[in-house]
């Protein structure tokens, strides 16, 4: 009984989970599982709990639900908020104050609840107001001061307009009075300038006042004063303004307005100037104002931050004016976003207009208003409404001046804060008092708000013992709570007596216990083992089991509940894929299918009827060309009993009735107007058709004229006289043959003067037939004369058209397969443009072809439109043609249209239309020429205007890869529409034949290398047998820098292959190096070439009829890898052969072994051997071979261990899937093993029409497709990644028309194919189509990164998401004080960003000492992602630097704000950019932006005394300097930047104790062409190109700060005589000349490579020596790792350069460089480039727009990295190359002056990871061009190129005192060393130089040097929860 029971409950709780999911879609009462009443009640709004001990369903629910399930209505427990207004006293408007109602009231919300206030505010048309005006009293602001004086009756009258209740005050501030901020010395601080006051940081001059008068008189005693630095310390004054409430003289109920007049910039705090001061501690945000009003704390205390003062002026509801002028006025603008309000005017120069300014700024207060809630728990939402209901933005509401304004107030508790329940937060952020005001009161409605958490009653009467549990358990609120040992719903069920009985949990029709999904516990309660998947009694039924629809599981409109969907509120169906509602088969009258069907699941079902109908059963007039063309047949018919549905069955099928009137309505009030010609009686008949206006009637009302539009009647009157004449032909016949009949000529001659004699005008083809090779066909359309005989006059249009193999009967196999006339091909249209063609229209990228081509193809598609599924027009091409008549000079426009293959009449008949009337849509044609094509026929006309007598018609040939090899096209004159012309010669045959050859002669590969040490070459020469039997081929080889004699010996000869022989071997021997070859270090690249020519007995040359040998010193590894990533093969195929490659070095034996992984029958091994010559094997693996059935399957094969000359390439893996399917006929598996595309003859299926993709999740990619004719055995898809080669697709098989792709990338976009198989082999593949999966969660952000600033700011940021899975939208960044076992001390704070770029935070006012944890996450469309965190205590860190790097646009918050100040501010590098003693602030322009972005700055303000090094990643920067002496103790500060990387390097701004060192972009870039140039990298010879100059090398030890000289030497000096170097100069060149044919080019000497952008490239080279003229250059490119070799011909031999576009990002590639004379070619120059660049996550070959881009070579240099140290000397360092050829020896340095002057050179030896070289005597103000190249055991590598220049600069504020110390040693403390520490972060930011950076700071005290590079902390979060922290120190 207690198991029948406990069963019946459990059966009943899941019957309500049923009934619940399909209520309501998200029941969160149900859904919150509570235990007790107070937790239901605690769930949310509605929320109920039924206490009843009989009740059987859900104890907590919506309260509807549990009284449907049946408990009692009084006994329901429930919960009700409150809302009471306290006070609520009218709006008087008579009361000149800002007024709100109600004043005062409270409320409860439950959990969830939302409720609605109506708020009434009154603003008084001149209510009080407080103006304080704060005054900028610098210097510069004298003429401003003076004209304010001036302005004292104009400033009286202004006041008095603005309020009849004012006061006005007055204070000025300059800036702390300290160094470097202030002039300290005696003289200057009694007065800094000339008739002016001291300085002084702040003073309240007047306090605010009604006595106008007196204001301006004191304003008349104020006078002038000043300081250094330009930025101005405002923000001290606006604190003490804001906080010296009393002081200033602020009032209660008034307006208060802050006008902040200044020119400056602003000190902030932290920006590193107090610093310098020794001023460290935060500002107190107290009042600190004596009793002259002067600023006490300035040199304590410092500036406040900008969040500090938002903060700070809210709370006082104070708002700020910054009245500025146009030098600073940006700053403020960026600054008053900040502020809830403000405003922003903009000054004169002297301030003149600063009363129109402030009169403009107070209208704009007043009519910008918004609302704020301040003080608002947590809890609480707050949004405010217009009276309308809508949602209002900041500055919405326009609430009249002395009018009441409404609005509505919506709060809302939520029910979950954090993921956790409401109720379970603090109390004090739970409830609070919050204060509701406009912007621009003082007054508020105080809104009392709590959060209702109720408990129940029941609760605290607990029935102990009750008989409901039998006696087991206690009864509390009607559920039992059982004793420990007692289990069930009413603890009638022991623990121990039915304890794990497994046969109480086997279910009926199952043999397992829980249907071996779950464990099986006490009293036979089965608990699943994945609740979210199994549920049931016996956990029998599975969730993700239900019904799909569209692949979505309840097509995502419901739950899968016990086995079936049930469905969400307005859904049902087995699948829940039909909508209740009928919305979606309203038709436009609002009807259901229009009365002409029934709704269906959602769908129109139409009855049938003659006319296309649309979803909804109305007629598709769009589809049939119009509503005329549609409805003309049957109005014909009804009408006047003719057209063609005459026959009366025909037009009984019409679905509309006529009216016949005598008058017809006007167009404008009818649906359209229609007017045709009968054809029976040649009249015209005019209708109109109109919707019914009755809603009621279905059908369309059309009205007919009665009368029709004839011609005149015939003239009867006529007939005799036609007669007559007739009779009087016949006479004149009669004579002339009577008296002419002797005399032939004579009766021709009598006929001829007879008009109806007379021979008419004939059209034709010229010709009978064309006869063509497809081999020598150089277009795909053939030029086809017709002819015009007889009279020229007049004009004439000729339609034709062309048929596709007419040679094939009518039961060829092909000519039986139906096209699907669904399917979408291309239609190739050619029209004639009303205007004549330009050269510019035949370069597609001119404007005037991109404007033609735009216009086209709006007017284009606005006419093809009206075909169904027809897409816009795209190729559009423009051109002329010749022999086109008088038109030829017109422009003829060709461009495809995308359609269904049955719309191909539709097409030709709306272009005809068209062109007859000279205008497609809007643009002009000329009539009577036009062509539209498929890939089976085409039609078109041609024109024959007066006097011509020949036209071209341009045939399309259709040339496909299966055509015939024999196929025939047939071209007919059609008809002539227009003109009196017959057709003579109607008909032109066009024969294509196919040629094909015996044999196939080709080189395996276009380049050899071989080894001298080899002794031989051995090159394969391979052939392809097509027809088998005897052949021969012509070999030759041919020198190139490789001499014939001297490297190789020659050979020539034919090979003669016999029957069924494939490859010869043709040996080359290789001869050893000379002693002098030697001795002349001679390291050029020596190569020859060998050709094959003359094929005999039918064959012909292949792919590679010429290959390059390269003979090398040491032979270079061979490379083995996978020919492909995978390999597919089916269940039937005998065997699986894999293909291994080998590329390099082939002509040496290599082995390598190989094993399968991951195969479920076997785990095979072995050697893989490659004899000399080849470069593939095959790996075959037997299955059957094996024990155990053959299932699908997929395993991996690998390779490893190759032999010591040899390597594994990049597939060291391949991927093997094994699917069902028919076995592969031998044929065709052998040709598609040996890679070549499968021939399709007759008999193979056709491609699957109508192939669609459609995304069903992130992952999932559903396709299907209409099913084949010819019964097809499955189809193959083929998918791949966008951008990646179709060759590497993943193939799968399926037996039915669709298929599911699972476990794809998301946010990705795919490319897919489909062919069908039979017997025979696959079919033909259908066209691509793409497809992009959906959005995914992101994943964890990169690394976090802390750039420490000081013990309580830091500045944190992180990388994008490795898998953003989508465009991610937010990131979320919480930081929580925790203590050392990591648990939390404090509350967290959560700060959102909301702009995806900005990955970066900087947070001040932390706690000192504390440990923080931080956590970001990103977010997409799709949800937040998973936490990166890391933890750091600041204090542990480097202590505050002397220069704090504030990186520009960081957000930065507050931690001891409010919750209202959780959101971030953004500042701008310009802030402080301002130079010493300039009047006016520094706006820098484009020169400091790189790609339209701001380079990284660390800015402080001060003087001259700053350095700041800017680099570029142009190879033209500036490096700029100025000394000046400081007395005994200078500081000397360097900071070092990348001149080029993988990132974009940023501007560094360091302080430093009198040096100005600026590095920045040049604009006028003089030392290149191309402005563009952002890095470059030279290859060429190292001979002669380092002439034995005297020069300084600096020789820089790790371990010792000194620098030795020593003179350097040329690199190829033997001793450091130059007449040595000379001779042997000329003894290379004497002897290189001589290796070469005379007149033909010698090699070019440099190849400089330069990117202009991540796809572009520009490579440049030298012209080389030669004897005679050089004609010309060639440049050939490929990737390195394979792929088609292009090639560029420069055919001026003065062009010495070249621009290649469309290169892919991060590919290598191989430039080959060769000039020519009249004696042929010359040696190529070869180089190897990469253009490395960030790339689109989702296309990797698609680089980011603006990311940055440099080069790379792996036998190159690093980028160039330039450190000032003085202004004439500087130190270069460098990274070693990545893969040197050969070991490193050390490095050759060239510094030569930009433009012309003398040249050094440095030796540098070594082989160290970096290497540094310090360069002496430099000249300021000149470009310098350094070049690095590498030295090594084989010669020379490429050289690195970088160019600066050292710039001085005056700064003119510190001149005064130059002899005079500027340290103060009280306030430095600084010791006699310096030590100082600095902390970076490596950031993963597009303008971040990848690396990291470090800066060095030099500290001179007495002549003792001290070099001290700064400690680099990094600390990131590695995947899996650990922590590493990575510390590097570095010490000299």
């Amino acid at each position: 009984m207690g198991r029948w029971t406990l069963h019946l409950s459990v059966g009943i709780g899941l019957l309500a989970v049923l009934l619940a999911c399909c209520y309501a879609e998200v029941n969160y009462c149900f859904a919150s599982r509570a235990g007790t009443c107070s937790e239901c009640l605690q769930s949310g709004k509605d929320c109920a709990y039924c206490p009843e001990e009989t009740f059987n369903g859900p104890r907590c629910d919506l309260y509807s639900n549990i009284l449907a399930h049946g408990c009692r209505a009084a006994a329901i427990i429930t919960a009700q908020s409150s809302m009471i207004i306290e006070k609520k006293q009218q709006i008087n408007m008579k009361l000149q104050q800002s007024q709100v109602s109600p004043q005062r009231m409270s409320m409860t919300l439950l959990p969830g609840e939302e409720k609605l206030v109506d708020v009434e505010v009154f603003a008084p048309t001149k209510g009080p107001l407080d103006l304080y005006i704060l005054m900028d009293f610098s210097n510069s602001m004298a003429d401003d001061l003076d004209n304010l004086k001036r302005m004292g009756k104009e400033l009286a009258v202004l006041v008095e307009k603005l309020s009849d209740d004012y006061t006005i005050g007055f204070g000025k501030f300059v800036d702390k009075v300290i160094e470097p901020q202030t002039d300290m010395r005696p003289s200057k601080l009694r007065e800094p300038w000339p008739n002016s006051d001291p300085p002084f940081s702040f003073q309240n001059v007047i306090k605010l006042t009604k006595d106008l008068n007196f204001f301006t008189s004191e304003l008349q005693k104020e006078m002038i004063s000043g300081n250094l630095d330009a930025p101005e310390g405002g923000f001290d004054a606006i604190l003490q303004a804001a906080v010296c409430k009393d002081k200033i003289g602020w009032r209660t109920q008034s307006t208060h307005l802050l006008v902040f007049s200044t020119e400056s910039a602003f000190h902030y705090e932290a920006d590193g100037v107090n610093v310098l001061s020794g001023i460290l501690s935060r500002n107190d945000e107290k009042c600190h104002l004596d009793g002259a009003g002067k600023y006490t704390e300035d040199i304590n205390q410092d500036y406040p931050s900008i969040p500090t003062l938002v903060r700070l002026l809210g709370k006082h509801n104070i708002i700020p004016i910054f009245a500025v002028t146009n030098h600073s006025y940006t700053y403020y603008k960026k600054l008053q976003k900040y502020f809830p309000i403000a405003e922003v005017g903009l000054l004169q120069e002297d301030s003149s207009n600063i009363l129109q300014v402030l009169e403009t700024a107070f209208e704009n207060i007043r009519s910008k208003m918004s609302i704020r809630a301040e003080d608002k728990p947590k809890a609480f939402e707050a949004q405010f409404l217009s009276t309308s209901g809508n949602v209002a933005q900041y500055g919405d509401f326009d609430f009249k001046p002395g009018a009441i304004g409404k609005f509505k107030m919506l709060l809302k508790a939520q029910r979950k804060f954090d993921e956790n329940p409401v109720c379970q937060m603090d109390p004090n952020e739970k409830e609070g008092t919050m204060r509701v005001k406009p912007t621009t009161f003082n007054t508020a409605v105080n809104v009392k708000a709590s959060v209702l958490c109720p408990t129940c009653d029941c609760e605290k009467t607990v029935v102990t013992k009750a008989a409901r549990c039998h006696g087991n358990g206690d009864l509390v609120c009607g559920k039992c709570h059982c004793y420990e040992g007692w289990l069930s719903t009413f603890c009638n069920c022991s623990a121990t007596t039915s304890a794990l009985v497994t046969s109480q949990c086997i279910g009926p029709g199952t043999t397992e216990p829980c249907s071996g999904r779950g464990d099986c516990l006490e009293c036979g309660t089965c608990v699943c083992y994945n609740p979210d998947q199994f549920e049931g009694d016996y956990c029998q039924y599975d969730k993700t089991q239900c019904q799909r629809y569209g692949g979505f599981l309840c097509n995502d409109r419901g739950s899968c509940v016990m086995g079936h969907c049930a469905c969400t509120q307005g859904w049902e169906g087995n699948a829940c894929e039909c909508p209740k509602s009928n919305q979606t088969c309203l038709d436009s009258k609002g009807g259901v299918c229009n009365g002409r069907g029934k709704c269906v699941c959602g769908r129109c079902e139409c009855l049938n009827s003659g006319i296309e109908m649309t979803a909804t059963c109305e007629p598709n007039f769009q589809a049939q060309l119009g509503v005329c063309e549609s409805s003309r047949s049957c109005v014909q018919c009804q009408a006047w009993k003719t057209g063609e549905k005459k026959e009366k069955e025909e037009c009984d099928k019409c679905p509309f009735k006529i009216t016949l009137v005598d008058e017809l309505k006007e167009s404008d009030q009818v649906l359209d107007s229609c007017s045709f010609r009968d054809e029976d009686d040649d009249c015209t008949y005019y209708y109109t058709v109109d919707n019914p206006k009755d809603p009621a009637v279905n059908d369309l009302e059309v009205q007919v004229l009665e009368k029709k539009d004839c011609p005149p009647a015939s003239l009867l009157w006529l007939l005799p006289l036609l007669l007559f004449l007739l009779l009087l032909l016949a006479l004149l016949l009669l004579c002339c043959w009577k008296y002419c009949a002797c005399c032939k000529t004579c009766c021709q001659s009598c006929l001829a003067l007879l008009p109806c004699c007379r021979r008419g005008r004939m059209v034709g083809f010229k010709e009978d037939e064309y006869l063509l090779r497809q081999s020598l066909l150089t277009s795909d359309h053939l030029d086809t004369p017709m002819v015009r005989t007889g009279p020229p006059k007049g004009t004439d249009v000729v339609r034709w058209k062309v048929t596709d193999n007419v040679h094939r009967g009518p039961n060829h196999p092909q000519a039986l397969i139906k096209p699907n006339p669904k399917e979408t091909i291309q239609y190739p249209i050619s029209l004639r443009l009303n205007r004549l063609f330009s050269e510019n229209l035949s370069r597609p990228e001119s404007r005037d072809s991109e404007q033609l081509r735009k216009e086209v193809a709006d007017n284009l598609n606005e006419v093809y439109k009206q075909i169904p599924g027809a897409q816009k027009v795209q190729k559009t091409a423009f051109r002329m043609q010749r022999n086109a008549g008088k038109r030829q000079d017109y422009t003829i426009m060709d461009t495809v249209l995308s359609a269904p293959r049955g719309s191909y009449p539709d097409i030709v008949k709306l272009t005809e239309k068209n062109i007859q009337s000279g205008n497609f849509h809007n643009l002009k044609v000329v009539p009577g020429y036009y062509t539209v094509a498929t890939d089976r026929v085409a039609a078109g006309a041609i024109e024959f205007q007066e006097g011509v007598e020949s036209v071209d018609v341009h045939v399309p040939l259709f040339v496909k890869d299966e055509d015939d090899d024999k196929k025939q096209l047939q071209v007919e004159a059609v008809d002539v529409p227009l003109g009196i012309a017959g057709i003579a010669k109607r008909f032109v045959n066009i024969t294509i034949i196919k040629e094909h050859a015996s044999s196939v002669f080709s080189f395996l590969q276009p380049a050899y290398t071989y080894s001298r040490q080899d002794g031989l070459a051995n090159i394969p020469v391979s052939r392809e047998i097509i027809e088998d039997g005897r052949t021969q081929v012509t070999y030759s080889t041919r020198d190139l820098t490789a001499k014939d004699k001297k490297d190789y010996v020659g050979v020539e000869g034919d090979l003669t292959y016999g029957p069924g022989e494939t490859q010869k071997i043709v040996p080359v021997r290789l001869l050893e190096r000379g002693e002098k070859d030697g001795l002349l270090e001679d390291k050029q690249v020596k190569q020859f070439v060998m050709d094959l020519s003359n094929p005999r007995q039918g064959a012909k040359l292949g792919r590679y009829p010429r290959t390059t040998v390269t003979i090398t010193d040491q032979p270079e590894p061979s490379i083995m890898m996978f020919k492909k990533g995978t390999q597919n093969f089916t269940t039937s195929d005998p065997t699986y052969t894999i293909p291994v490659v080998r590329t390099r070095n082939q002509d040496s034996p290599a082995t390598v072994k190989w094993r399968t992984k991951k195969a479920q029958r076997f785990e095979l091994s072995g050697p893989l051997k490659f004899g000399p010559g080849e470069s593939e094997r095959n790996i075959v693996i037997d299955p059957k071979s094996h024990p155990g059935p053959i299932h699908p399957e997929t395993f991996q094969l690998e390779l490893f261990d190759p032999s010591s000359n040899a390597s594994i390439g990049e597939r060291k893996t391949t991927i093997i899937n094994v699917t069902d399917g028919a076995p592969r006929s031998p044929e065709i598996a052998a040709i598609q093993q040996m890679g070549y595309p499968k021939p399709k003859p007759s008999g193979y299926l056709a491609a699957p029409p109508n192939l669609k993709a459609k995304a069903t999740g992130p992952r999932n990619i559903r396709l299907n497709w209409d099913p084949v004719p010819g019964n097809p055995m499955g189809y193959k898809v083929k998918y791949w990644i966008y951008g990646d080669p179709e060759k590497d697709a993943q193939v799968i098989d399926v037996k039915t028309p669709q298929a599911e792709l699972t476990n794809l990338y998301p946010y990705c976009d795919y490319e897919t194919r489909v062919c069908a198989y039979n017997a025979m082999g696959d079919g033909y593949d259908t066209d691509v189509v793409s497809c992009q999966t959906l959005e995914d969660v992101p994943g964890e952000p990169g690394r976090l990164a802390f750039n420490v600033i000081s013990p309580t700011v830091t500045q944190v940021s992180w990388a994008e998401p490795a898998e953003t899975n989508g465009n991610i939208t937010a990131y979320e960044v919480i930081y929580t004080p925790i203590n050392d076992e990591l648990k939390p001390v404090g509350a967290p704070k959560k700060v959102k960003i909301d702009n995806p770029k900005k990955r970066m935070l900087l947070i001040e006012n932390l706690q000192s000492g504390q440990i923080y944890q931080y956590k970001v996450r990103a977010k997409n469309s799709v949800a937040w992602g998973p936490f990166r965190d890391a933890t750091i205590n600041l204090a542990s860190q480097p202590d505050r630097p002397l220069s704090i790097p504030i990186i520009p646009d960081i957000p930065i918050v507050d931690a001891e704000a409010g919750d209202e100040y959780d959101s971030f501010l953004m500042y701008s590098s310009e802030v402080l950019k301002s130079p010493g003693g300039s009047k006016t602030p520094s706006v820098s322009g484009d020169e400091f932006m790189m790609n339209g972005k701001w380079e990284q700055n660390f800015l402080f303000p001060g003087g001259s005394g700053t350095r700041n090094l800017s680099a570029s990643s142009s190879p033209m920067s500036t490096l700029s300097s100025n000394y000046r002496g400081a007395g005994g103790f200078t500081t000397d500060t360097t900071t070092t930047t990348y001149l080029s990387g993988p990132g974009s390097p940023r501007r560094l701004d360091m302080i430093g104790g009198g040096t100005e060192v600026i590095m920045r972009k040049r604009s006028e870039n003089r030392g290149y062409t191309e402005e563009n140039i952002r890095d470059s990298i030279v290859m060429g010879d190292a001979s002669n190109k380092f002439p034995d100059q005297g020069g300084y090398t600096g020789m820089q030890s790790s371990s010792q700060s000194q620098f030795g000289y020593s003179l350097s030497q040329g690199s190829r000096a033997r001793t450091p005589s130059s007449d040595v170097n000379e001779a042997l100069y000329n003894l290379d060149r004497v002897l290189q000349d001589a290796r070469l044919t005379p007149g033909v080019p010698d090699t070019p000497s440099r190849l400089v490579f330069s990117a202009l952008g991540p796809t572009a490239l520009k490579v440049s080279w030298q012209e080389p020596h030669c004897e005679k003229d050089i004609l010309g250059y060639c440049v050939l490119y490929q990737l390195l790792n394979g792929g088609e070799v292009k090639r560029i011909n420069v055919t001026n031999p003065a062009e010495n350069s070249v621009i290649i576009q469309d290169l892919l990002p991060n590919h290598s590639y191989l430039f080959k460089v060769k000039a020519q004379s009249q004696e042929g070619w010359g040696p190529e120059r070869e180089g190897v480039i990469t253009i490395e660049s960030a790339v689109d996550p989702k296309s990797p070959l698609s680089p980011m727009p603006g990311s940055p881009f440099t080069l790379s070579t792996p036998s190159a240099p690093g980028p160039l990295v330039f450190t000032a140290l003085s202004p004439d000397s500087l130190q270069l360092s460098w990274e070693k190359p990545r893969k040197p050829n050969g070991d490193i020896l050390g490095y050759v340095v060239t510094c030569e002056q930009l433009h012309g002057g003398d040249m050094r050179s440095f030796q540098v030896n070594g082989d160290s990871a970096e290497t540094s070289l310090t360069v002496p005597n430099l000249t300021e103000n000149i470009p310098y061009k350094f070049k690095v190249q590498a030295r090594t055991t084989q010669g020379f590598g490429p050289e690195r190129e970088g160019i600066i220049t050292i710039e001085s600069q005056d700064g003119s504020a510190l001149s005064q005192y130059t002899n005079q110390s500027t340290v103060r040693r009280e306030v430095f403390h600084m010791p006699t060393e310096v030590r100082t520490n600095v902390s970076h972060t490596v950031l993963n930011d597009p303008f971040f130089s990848e690396g990291t950076m470090m800066t060095t700071q030099h500290t001179e005290t007495s002549g003792v040097l001290t070099r001290q590079i700064t400690k680099e902390v990094v600390q990131r979060s590695v995947v899996g929860g650990a922590t590493i922290t990575k510390k590097m120190y570095y010490d000299s």
